[in-house]
């Protein structure tokens, strides 16, 4: 039997990394190239074990549930490669206009059966304007909050008018969703109707409005490990809350439908970055994850995600939310989540590898 011999110099280096955040710092863009860069069961096993003392120790067992509904489905003028509800493309995706009250009060009604805290209410369209769309979708709003157990979530698209935002937030909208999708530098292969600095301007006046920030991305579209790794610097730049990982599920009639799958380690080595990088922000779990990650979406949690969506996607179905809750029950995590604040976001950093946040206008 022939054995290897063991390097303990990238055990070591990730455990200095690990210790330092857990002392209140933060790791550098070199220290997260390096990590994204990793290679070899032994070394990502090491990631995965520091990323879920991470978790433990910023997070403890509780995890954070969301759900989303479709509320306008397809027709979408935009040209996101992946998507399936963008009108240039023909794919065999629902569409319908705004939906009925009866059915959001369904969906809240699931959603709160099953735990959630979270309900997103989401439209296939380029972004929101004043108007009557706008007072209808904001009264909608005030009755899904109304009874107060349900964090009302949005992902309406694009907002140019700050005074759009401000509504949304006297309607009672705590967190909205606007992704960044990938890094800067990839996202023209991504999208060409709209721009990355109009997605960070989006994010901007929901941030001047107080509406917390769900954003995050989609890795296995084409990009390189370093992509990913600035969309999870950049993230921690604009102050993202909610921070969703999703893996492309390719779909039949989208230009991204023949992207090769990523492979369950390399998924997993992704989450376990983001945790280094996103130490305390909710780092979520979303589509794509049970057809890519397969009999290993347990995993996730050992790789140091904190949330998860369940229920169904926009266009592709999920596992069983009954599945999902009795798989956090095997792994001792709890999803009763309280923190619709998210309190426990404060950070005070230490040390001398500490790089500080710039402001949202500053993403690189």
């Amino acid at each position: 039997m022939t054995h290897t011999s063991f390097d303990g110099a990238n055990s070591a280096r990730l455990a200095a990394m690990g210790r330092r955040i857990l002392d209140g710092g933060q790791i550098t863009r070199a220290e997260g190239r390096w990590l994204f860069d990793l290679d070899g069961s032994a070394d990502i096993g090491d990631l995965m074990a520091w990323a879920n003392r991470l978790r433990d120790h910023f997070k403890g067992n509780k995890i954070h549930l969301c759900s989303i509904v479709n509320i306008k489905a397809g027709g979408c003028s935009e040209n996101c490669r992946f998507c399936a509800q963008s009108a240039l493309y023909e794919t065999e995706s629902p569409r319908y206009g705004l939906v009925e009250d009866d059915a959001l009060r369904a969906a809240a009604a699931e959603a709160k059966a099953n735990g959630v805290v979270g309900l997103g209410l989401v439209a296939a369209w380029r972004g929101l304007e004043e108007g009557p769309l706008l007072d209808e979708l904001c009264r909608q709003f005030k009755e899904l909050r109304a009874d107060g157990t349900l964090r009302a979530d949005a992902s309406l698209g694009i907002i140019r008018n700050p005074r759009v935002a401000q509504r949304l937030a006297e309607a009672g909208v705590e967190c909205y969703n606007h992704n960044l999708e990938s890094s800067r530098r990839f996202f023209g292969e991504v999208c060409t109707t709209h721009t990355y600095e109009e997605r960070v301007a989006t994010i901007r006046h929901l941030k001047d409005a107080g509406i917390g920030i769900c954003s995050g991305g989609i890795i296995g579209m084409g990009e390189e490990r370093e992509d990913r790794c600035e969309l999870a610097f950049s993230l921690r730049e604009i102050g993202a809350q909610v921070v969703p990982i999703n893996i492309l599920n390719p779909i039949p009639g989208t230009p991204f439908a023949d992207r090769p799958s990523l492979a369950p380690l390399e998924i997993l080595k992704t989450i376990a970055g983001f945790r280094f990088i996103l130490p305390r922000q909710e780092i979520m779990v979303a589509g794509g994850r049970v057809v890519n990650l397969r009999d290993l979406q347990p995993l996730i949690f050992l790789a140091g995600a904190s949330a998860l969506m369940v229920g169904n996607y926009l266009t592709t179905v999920n596992q069983s939310v009954q599945k999902d809750l009795q798989m956090l029950k095997d792994l001792g995590l709890d999803p009763s989540w309280d923190k619709h604040g998210f309190s426990d976001q404060r950070e005070t950093y230490c040390g001398s590898q500490v790089e500080p946040a710039g402001p949202v206008t500053s993403v690189v």
